[in-house]
């Protein structure tokens, strides 16, 4: 069977994300208040094939512990359906 994982990486909320710090610095340049917090992160969308949707949970659970997310950093959330 074929899933889609759709994977959201983001830094964890307790560290401090010099990217997101510097997006909301930079707000009040275009005029956009009252924005108190950016959060920058990465998507990544995986195609894979799996017998079940167990085995893909493990396959997504595997690949975002060993090389997607560093996770001392980061932290990972996904959705995973059934591809048609």
């Amino acid at each position: 069977m074929k899933f889609i994982a759709e994977i959201d990486i983001m830094p964890h909320k307790e560290l401090l994300d010099p990217q997101g710090k510097a997006v909301v610095n930079n707000m009040e340049h275009f005029d956009l208040t009252g924005i108190t917090d950016v959060r920058i992160g990465r998507h990544v969308t995986m195609t894979l094939e799996a017998d079940s949707e167990a085995d893909a949970r493990r396959k997504v659970d595997t690949a975002c512990q060993k090389l997607l997310a560093n996770q001392i950093v980061e932290t990972f959330h996904y959705d995973l359906a059934q591809a048609h």
